[in-house]
């Protein structure tokens, strides 16, 4: 059996017998929490309820969102990074988790050694969005009415140092603009805000194409490389009026450091199981299925960790 060859590795590999036990027929023993750094009903929320819910009809055990937004995500991070790391709890990773460290000096955990990572879930992109009241209806008249605007335009993000929040600051940096940055703790009041006009600006995640084709909000654009598959009549940034801007973003799971090598393998395993049978409900969000190794998504990280630093200097976001 699968199970019984990954304890038998673990044991030739000298793995602990704690480890070997916990990730037998028993684990998960007792209901799992999966640590979201944001608030319920925007992205990263939509991604771990629609993967939790698989994995407890798999394991035949409860898996229970945890939401806990604030200081952009680092709340739930350290909050996870102190967990026991026997695979019961586990967090939902974004870009964020990689920002944070060139964003906070006083970060109360690490971003790479602090965690395990179990695997890569989807990719996913964002969307230029405006509020009904904002006179554009393309991404050259957005910034054309930047430039002239008085008092500046105001744009919402999940929070400080996010993925969005700094889709933004690159967008305004490339096209030569600015605008004001209003964090909110996650998509979900992000876009109520962006459609009650309290902002008018947002880069948000998939949830806003539902409330611009119910006419609350016009999206002019994608952040991505290529056109969203849910509504692939919206161009990218790049083809509408700011060439050579791209940003991706994805989502992933990890566990605290330590966590025993064969809870982690047999997560990774039945969560790439899973994801294809979840592929209508991701792309349904704009979303595209990743998955691969625990090691993969580690040097993923890692490289991503690179990869923000530079975004962060270049935009020159900071933390509050």
């Amino acid at each position: 059996m699968i199970v019984h060859a990954m304890l038998t590795a673990a044991i030739v590999l000298g793995g602990a017998a704690s480890a070997a036990a916990a990730a037998g027929p028993s684990y998960p023993d007792r209901p799992v929490r999966v640590f979201v750094g944001l608030a319920p009903g925007g992205g990263t929320d939509s991604v771990a309820r629609v993967l939790t819910q698989k994995l407890a009809e798999v394991f035949g055990q409860t898996f229970v969102v945890d939401n806990r937004p604030g200081a952009g995500g680092n709340v739930a991070g350290e909050l996870a990074a102190r967990s026991t790391p026997d695979g019961h709890t586990l967090i939902i990773v974004t870009p964020t988790h990689v920002v944070n460290p060139s964003l906070y000096r006083d970060l109360r955990y690490d971003a790479i050694k602090d965690f395990t990572p179990v695997g890569l879930l989807v990719h996913a992109q964002y969307y230029l969005s405006v509020a009904n009241a904002v006179p554009a209806t393309s991404v050259k008249e957005l910034i054309a009415l930047a430039k002239t605007r008085n008092p500046r335009l105001t744009y919402a993000s999940t929070g400080i140092g996010s993925a969005n929040h700094l889709a933004g600051a690159l967008f305004l940096h490339m096209a030569g603009i600015e605008m004001t940055h209003v964090p909110y703790k996650g998509g979900a009041p992000a876009v109520a805000a962006l459609v009650a006009g309290e902002v008018q600006v947002s880069f948000t995640s998939s949830v806003a194409i539902a409330q611009a084709k119910a006419g609350r909000l016009k999206t002019l654009a994608v952040t991505g490389n290529k056109r969203s598959p849910i509504a692939p009549e919206i161009p990218t940034i790049s083809e509408a009026g700011v060439p050579g801007y791209v940003v991706t973003g994805w989502y992933g799971m990890s566990a605290p450091t330590n966590t025993p090598k064969a809870v982690v393998q047999r997560l990774n395993t039945t969560i790439n199981r899973v994801l294809p049978e979840l592929r209508d409900r991701y792309t349904a969000l704009g979303l595209e299925l990743a998955g691969g190794t625990p090691e993969e998504f580690g040097a993923h990280l890692k490289s991503e960790l690179e990869k923000w630093a530079r975004v962060v200097k270049l935009s020159g976001a900071k933390a509050n």
